[in-house]
């Protein structure tokens, strides 16, 4: 795929209802510093809040661009948050899970539900080898569930002190 390949929804009406999602850029630091440094948006990450843009522009060079698939979120061309989808390897690559978080001017607007919608409608014909599409979610993370559900996912169940996330271990 190339770089500025992009991927649109829309539905409805209003002025948050045409999102794209495309490849991440060097170029789009500054929207990542929007919610890479927010701690309500970092809350139920594995990284602690960036502080430097040098930061960002390193994990965005060595972690984001050569990741299989990492898209931003993009409102108006902005990119406003991030989905990624990590397949796993040897017998459970059939198995594929699925991360994102939006800059928190952007909660409860559906604009995180139909970013998920659009990759579990396109995953599956992207990588062949994927059977299963899946979530992990903090029990506390209760807009993340919201979300989730309305894409379509359906909760299975409680998996108990399965991460230990900023030092505590945590039920998802």
């Amino acid at each position: 795929m190339e770089t500025r390949s992009t991927e649109t929804f829309q539905d409805g009406g209003d002025e948050f209802s045409v999102i794209c999602l495309r490849k991440f850029e060097l170029s789009g630091v500054d929207n990542f510093m929007v919610w890479a440094t927010d701690e309500r948006v970092t809350r139920f990450c594995r990284f602690n809040p960036y502080t430097s843009r040098e930061q960002a522009i390193d994990y965005i060079k060595n972690t984001v661009i050569p990741h299989p698939y990492f898209r931003a979120i993009c409102l108006k061309d902005r990119a406003i948050g991030a989905i990624s989808v990590t397949s796993n390897s040897g017998e459970d690559r059939c198995r594929g899970e699925l991360g994102y978080l939006l800059a928190a001017k952007y909660w409860g607007k559906g604009i995180a539900a139909r970013a998920v919608k659009m990759v579990a409608s396109s995953i599956f014909s992207e990588w062949p080898h994927l059977e299963r599409l899946e979530a992990l979610v903090d029990v506390e993370n209760t807009g993340s569930q919201r979300v989730l559900e309305k894409a379509g996912f359906v909760r299975e169940g409680v998996l108990r002190k399965y991460v230990i996330l900023k030092g505590r271990t945590r039920d998802t």
